[in-house]
């Protein structure tokens, strides 16, 4: 999977080399570079460990591995791993990572006992070998501060709004609705370049992962009779416990498009709701617009069955067969932004290019 190109303004060759999570993306960007995919097997031993064989020389040149996230994340991750130690360890010149969704990138803030996974896959794609990263619309800008290399997070909102002028009718009458409070800087990015207003979901079912696990119950009855009792307890300050309001729409939403913008659809039942919430209010079409599609369980089914007129992502992660159960589902191709992103740093252009009237919201 890997073939030589010489640029101006690059005397080193460039091999591209593709993981086995994402064939058609990797062929796209392929296609678009004029790199052939060549010589590298991937393949599972009886026992599911992972093997690599790269079939091509790899000394002194500069190596980009395409690999994305999906439903078999884990497997991606070594993957993905094995791959960039294998050229690191024969003696690649420089290795770029092209990831177009990073796994666990959700996971990147402390949870009550858990951990910050984020953290430990960017220190171990670090150890790994490789030099520079790229990937699209991670979950939390600040993930990138979890890198000891270069991460350029690249943006899909040029795409999605392109998706919108062109393929929405009547898009003037839309509104661009935030999924929760959290999302409303993003939606307020995109309904300022496309000069709509916005509305706002406000109030949600209280997240399992934010249900009481004992973390806050007070101390045992018998820590009094400890040799540490626990002085000045009494005069701490209760805390009232913080409540969601009920699900309710901020904004006019009525006899008019409402346009849900996100970074990821995974479990689609929040956006379900949205998309009643919004019909009850009176829009009259709904869409759903997110980067990266994973689609997970369910999902289709639940699209097809839910007030949501189409979900629009684009092809980060595969998504083939959800397409197949879901007319409603639509995708945007980002092969050429991604495959541009490669060429400049080959080249050692500059990227400014490609965040051009892109605000850090996205």
């Amino acid at each position: 999977m890997a073939s030589t190109m010489y640029k101006m303004g690059s005397n080193t060759p460039k091999l591209v080399f593709a993981g086995s999570s994402h064939p058609e993306l990797a062929q796209q960007i392929s296609d678009k570079l004029g790199v052939p995919l060549g010589r590298c097997k991937v393949f599972r031993k009886s026992n599911r460990e992972n093997m690599v064989d790269i079939g091509e020389s790899v000394r002194g040149r500069d190596v980009y591995i395409i690999q994305t996230g999906t439903k078999d994340v884990n497997n991606d991750i070594m993957e993905m791993l094995i791959m960039a130690y294998a050229c690191m360890t024969s003696s690649a010149r420089k290795i770029v990572g092209v990831i177009p969704y990073l796994p666990y990138c959700k996971q990147s803030k402390m949870r009550k006992r858990g951990s910050i996974v984020s953290k430990l896959l960017a220190t171990m794609i670090s150890r790994a070998g490789f030099n520079h990263i790229i990937t699209m619309d991670l979950h939390q800008k600040e993930i990138q501060g979890f890198f000891d290399i270069p991460v350029d997070n690249l943006r899909a909102s040029p795409f999605l709004i392109q998706y919108i002028q062109e393929s929405i009718p009547d898009y003037r009458n839309a509104v661009i609705v935030a999924r929760h409070p959290g999302a409303v800087k993003r939606a307020i990015s995109y309904a300022e370049r496309l000069r709509l207003s916005i509305a706002v979901i406000h109030g949600e079912d209280k997240a399992e992962s934010e249900r009481d696990d004992g973390r806050n119950s007070p101390p045992p009855e018998d820590m009094e009779h400890r040799n540490c009792p626990m002085q000045g307890m009494q005069f701490l300050p209760v805390v009232q416990a913080k409540e969601k309001p009920p699900i309710n729409v901020v904004g006019d939403v009525g006899g008019r498009i409402a346009i849900v913008v996100d970074d990821m659809i995974d479990d689609v039942e929040s956006f379900v709701t949205v998309a009643e919430v919004l019909k009850e209010r009176g829009a009259y079409k709904i869409y759903v617009l997110a980067t990266h599609g994973l689609l997970s369980a369910d999902a289709p089914r639940l699209i097809d069955d839910s007030h949501i007129d189409e979900v629009v992502v684009t092809n980060t992660v595969p998504h083939d067969v959800q397409k197949m159960q879901c007319h409603k589902i639509k995708t945007v191709d980002v092969s050429n932004l991604i495959s541009e992103a490669m060429r400049r740093i080959h080249n050692q252009e500059s990227m400014s290019h490609l965040f051009q009237n892109i605000s850090t919201e996205d």
